[in-house]
């Protein structure tokens, strides 16, 4: 019997099912190791097609078993379709070789005249590694990336696994930059990094990164998944972007994007050998509805390969240190997860399930652990699939992370639906600590999805327009008083409780007064809400530095005392009437007093251990906003009686507060 249906009895009755999904994945990797000496092997199709030096030139091929015809065109031969024709060779693949003499050289522009059943189109080859947008045309071309000499590394003392407490800064380069326009990789490395660093945060989650010919899609659109988005820089400034992080400590996840494919006819990969079933599943199997775009088939080895030797070339060719899967959901069913509840565990073992979604995600994983060890990998699937991040011979999926995505989906609820001395604190509770067991989480308030137009950020619904006016110090006001206090304890119960990681959006850390929204026909095109406002966290007179300085200290705290790697949180006290939770981890004490009104002197817990406790993080500190009820140097000395050891505090409202005993 596998490993996961050892640890939740409920999936016996699924046994045959599990078994066979690994089977299926077993039977994959034997055929590989058979047929292509391994899966690093399997996963190296870009090492064959694409554009690659050779002694006397290049030589370019390209996988379009439907066509009827290709040649290489580009400013190199004044775009003479005659001038390098392509010849076909086995398994669709194509192939010219380009003489040194040619003028074919490094940014050369280039595209792929492609004959078949659809008529003569110029396309962008597969295999980019570079393509750039004309600014006058929009359209998009392909470049040689070719430089004189290989960017130089020197990341070489960097380690993987000092982060072993993962705080993981979600952002995305072009929005980075406070300047009403589109931020460079460049930029980010020098303005922003350093910003992370000093903050806590030892993982960015990179996004936008592959090229997508429509900035508004926020990078979920890609065409070419290849090359890096030139809006940003070039590939060696995004290695250097990369190399600069670790040496900082820090390390780089990207957000890939292997769930669907931009539809573009012109800068994609849709019909690209006139068919429409090459990449992607025929008729409207391969199309998302809600996304408009096109879907996969994983099953068909040449896919498999494509996105596999993606992987392979993100980790090695840019020293990425794990990816974060876009919509895992979507993948993992052939509903996609559109107006389904997973309410039984059927529905995830039986109808409706696309099984080579599934051995891909386990391949995918297979392969960037046995690339990078200790690599991170985390799927964002809603639907909860047992085994997700167990590993694949126990009868997982291989994760490493699942985003917990309930949990600031519940924030929101809690914060539009009720009033404070409503909230339910065991209900709090049950979301924070409700996970899979030996699965770990990402837990988070807040990300892209809710800073997007259309949401509020947990800054906006808790203090709305009222941000706009009283963020002054010395301006007192009630509905800030309480968002700054909010805001606060929102963010740590949830780091606490909630995973074995931590996620925050960029800019939320400081409580971003604006939505985020891309310029488009509707806003008139304009970036007043692509950027970040890093000038009101910086001006000490006004609070935002508040709410930035204490998530610093609660990142530090966290990576200090190994809360995330700890054993989940033990329960100690719940109290309904004064909106109060206690629980323990790591070997520390957290309290948090939710009430809106109640602070409660000399009040009683048990604590799991006699000691004398010590305050390591008051969010009442005036350092943090806050009204400074409490005195950070108080002892407070545990005490016997029935039950066990038990200390007494101050229990103030709207506040959060962590002990340790000595």
């Amino acid at each position: 019997m596998l490993q996961l249906i050892k640890d939740d009895p409920w999936l016996e009755p699924y046994e045959s099912d599990i078994q066979t999904r690994f089977n299926y994945y077993k039977d994959e990797i034997d055929r590989i190791k058979k047929e292509y000496g391994g899966l690093k092997k399997y996963a190296s199709l870009d090492d064959q097609l694409g554009f690659h030096k050779i002694r006397n030139g290049f030589i370019y091929r390209e996988w379009a078993p439907g066509a009827e015809a290709l040649s290489l065109v580009g400013d190199f031969n004044n775009w003479d379709s005659d001038s390098h024709k392509m010849i076909r060779k086995e398994g669709g693949i194509w192939e010219v070789e380009i003489s040194k003499d040619s003028g074919l050289k490094h940014l050369s522009a280039v595209k792929v005249r492609i004959t078949s059943a659809n008529g003569i189109h110029d396309r962008i080859p597969a295999f980019i590694k570079y393509a750039t947008q004309d600014q006058e045309s929009y359209d998009f071309t392909g470049r040689i990336w070719q430089p004189s000499s290989e960017y130089k590394w020197s990341d070489q003392d960097f380690d993987l696994d000092a982060v072993k407490n993962p705080v993981i800064y979600e952002c995305h380069p072009g929005m980075a930059q406070e300047k009403e326009g589109v931020g460079t990789f460049e930029e980010f490395q020098e303005n922003i990094l350093p910003r992370i660093k000093d903050l806590g945060y030892n993982c960015i989650q990179l996004m936008a990164v592959a090229e997508h010919p429509y900035y508004g899609s926020f990078g979920y659109h890609v065409a070419n998944f290849y090359a890096p988005s030139s809006r940003f820089g070039t590939p060696d400034d995004l290695k250097s972007l990369v190399n600069t992080a670790h040496k900082m400590g820090i390390a780089v996840i990207m957000d890939v994007v292997h769930s669907h494919s931009v539809k573009n006819f012109a800068e994609g990969l849709n019909d690209f050998d006139g068919t429409n079933n090459q990449y992607f599943h025929e008729g409207g199997k391969g199309y998302h509805t809600g996304w408009d775009s096109k879907l996969f088939n994983y099953g068909k080895e040449e896919v498999s390969r494509f996105l596999l030797s993606n992987l392979r070339y993100w980790l090695e060719e840019f020293h990425f240190d794990g990816f974060r899967f876009d919509g895992v959901t979507s993948m993992l069913y052939h509903h996609h997860g559109d107006h389904v509840s997973f309410d039984h565990y059927d529905k995830y073992f039986k109808d409706g399930v696309d099984w080579d979604a599934v051995r891909y995600l386990q391949l995918a994983n297979t392969l960037v652990h046995t690339i990078k060890p200790k690599a991170i990998t985390i799927a964002e699937d809603m639907s909860g699939m047992p085994g997700m991040c167990q590993p694949i011979e126990n009868g997982g999926l291989g994760f490493d992370y699942r985003l917990g995505m309930g949990i600031p989906d519940n924030w929101i609820k809690w914060l539009k639906h009720k009033k404070d001395e409503e909230w339910n604190v065991q209900e709090i509770w049950n979301v924070l600590s409700n996970r899979r067991y030996k699965e770990k989480t990402v837990a988070y308030a807040e990300s892209h999805d809710q800073a997007m137009v259309g949401d509020k950020t947990l800054a906006f619904w808790l203090m709305d327009k009222e941000m706009y006016w009283h963020m002054a110090k010395g301006d007192d006001n009630l509905i800030i008083d309480r968002g700054i206090a909010l805001h606060k304890m929102i963010r740590m119960v949830t780091a606490a409780a909630g995973g074995e990681a931590y996620l925050n959006f960029i800019g939320n850390e400081f409580g971003h007064p604006e939505w985020m929204d891309f310029p488009r026909q509707g806003n008139d095109w304009s970036y007043k809400y692509a950027r970040r406002q890093w000038s009101l966290v910086d001006n000490k007179e006004l609070k935002y530095h508040y709410l930035n300085d204490f998530e610093s200290d609660m990142l530090h705290l966290l990576k200090s005392e190994n809360v995330l790697n700890a054993s989940p949180a033990k329960l100690l006290n719940i109290d309904e009437t004064n909106k109060v939770l206690i629980f323990e981890r790591a070997n520390l004490i957290f309290v948090f007093n939710f009430h809106p009104n109640n602070s409660v002197p000399d009040y009683e817990f048990w604590v799991t251990k006699a000691g004398d406790y010590t305050y390591l993080l008051n969010s009442d500190d005036e350092k943090f906003g806050g009204h400074n009820r409490l005195d950070s140097n108080t002892v407070h000395h545990s005490f016997k009686k029935e039950g066990g050891d038990f200390i007494k505090i101050y229990c103030v409202n709207r506040t959060a507060i962590v002990l340790k005993a000595k």
